[in-house]
């Protein structure tokens, strides 16, 4: 491969780490500056996460534009340094304002992903996109198993010390990127940068714009904010209930990122085929229903180990809901279905954090009429009985869904 691809690659691998690599030590992190307990450290945890969540939402889009305005190559490089700066703005952090300038500078230059995907894109063959998109996907995929454990192991030593090594391979990438990526949007392509096709809540109002499916978009939501309980509330559950460190807490983040990556990568592929896209849904999500409830009672750290591989199955209900969705929209909508359930996923991990840190919070905290760690879990599942109640009642609510042939 080039050394172009393989800044690239690079750059989406440490970009889905730099989101695993705070989430072990994020608690003792901001217990340091805060000097607060684990609750209070939850609700700060929440805020931070919605912050980034927003600036993602809010520049994704922007800066798409403005790489086709002036090229990917500024564009990514710019990302780059500018996560090399937050990197060391967090690990030099002595309040808890500068680490929420943090997250916010990160969620800004977090459009790396979408410019390198249209980078790749420039320089690929149309015959050759889809395989190098799936080195993309594979290498997020990793950054995701790597990142966590590698924070979780580096906070055992400090908890700011993740942010060090981060900060090392990020300008390490910006410093490889300089020399070795070209410019791959010739001037001819280029064009003007427009406000409206930058426009973050586009996928959302375009909801007005597909009648029929509103039941269908509803169950899709309110599953996202359940799943998304998980990277969520993590670090907070497991020392909270288990008093688990850094290291234990980044090992078991690595461990749902395989079974999760095996579950996608492969046993997704056995199973819809065979179940069908709204059979796997329905059944996909009584699963998940049954999960996050053990999540939120169990008292031994080992169930923890036993419920991972269990509750990664889980995540064949996103897929599966993409079809059913699909198929429910003409074929003149596919491209707004795509951008509604971007846009749902994009609201879901802004709202979810807030959510679920204020259960562990009201749960935890001293003087609280019941201690239960595990709330936020139980909130997650009460959500998802209710999306799995509406998309049972679906053919009530809107227009029936054709299973695939």
């Amino acid at each position: 491969m080039r050394g172009s691809t393989w800044f690239i690659l690079i750059t989406v691998t440490l970009d889905a780490m730099g989101i695993g690599l705070i989430l072990p030590v994020l608690p003792e992190l901001i217990a340091d500056v805060r000097g607060a307990d684990l609750p209070d450290a939850a609700l700060w945890g929440g805020v931070l996460a919605a912050s980034y969540a927003v600036m993602q939402f809010l520049f994704a889009p922007v800066l798409g534009n403005i790489s086709d305005r002036v090229g990917r190559r500024p564009v990514l490089l710019v990302s780059m340094a500018v996560l090399a700066v937050d990197y060391v703005i967090m690990a030099l952090a002595g309040t808890i304002w500068l680490l929420f300038a943090g997250r916010v500078l990160a969620g800004i230059a977090a459009g790396t992903h979408a410019t390198g995907l249209a980078y790749m894109a420039d320089n690929s063959p149309p015959e050759k996109r889809a395989q190098n998109f799936g080195l993309i996907g594979a290498c997020f995929g990793m950054g995701f198993i790597f990142g966590p454990a590698l924070g979780g192991l580096l906070g055992d030593i400090d908890p700011r010390a993740p942010f060090w090594a981060a900060a090392a391979l990020t300008a390490a990438n910006f410093a490889f990127g300089y020399f070795v990526l070209p410019e791959s949007l010739p001037r001819d392509r280029r064009r003007p940068f427009d406000w409206r096709r930058a426009n973050p809540v586009g996928g959302l109002m375009q909801m007005r714009k597909l009648p029929g499916i509103g039941a269908l978009l509803a169950v899709m939501l309110a599953y996202q904010i359940a799943n998304f309980t998980y990277p969520a509330i993590w670090a907070y559950y497991t020392m909270g209930a288990f008093g688990w460190d850094a290291g234990t807490i980044g090992l078991s983040l690595a461990a749902y990122g395989v079974a999760f990556a095996v579950v996608q990568g492969g046993l997704i592929r056995a199973v819809i085929p065979r179940l069908g896209d709204l059979r796997t849904v329905f059944f996909g999500m009584m699963l998940n229903i049954v999960c996050l409830t053990a999540y939120g009672l169990i008292t031994e750290a080992w169930m923890v180990w036993v419920l991972i591989p269990i509750s990664s199955l889980g995540a064949l209900v996103g897929p599966a809901m993409q079809g059913v969705l699909s198929r429910a929209a003409g074929a003149d909508q596919q491209g707004e279905v795509q951008g509604v359930i971007s846009s749902t996923s994009a609201l879901a991990m802004i709202l979810s954090p807030l959510m679920m840190t204020q259960a562990f919070f009201w749960f935890t905290r001293e003087g609280a009429p019941l201690w239960l760690p595990g709330a936020p879990f139980l909130v997650a599942a009460l959500l998802m009985a209710t999306a799995f109640t509406v998309f049972t009642l679906r053919d009530r609510l809107g227009r029936p869904v054709p299973e695939a042939a």
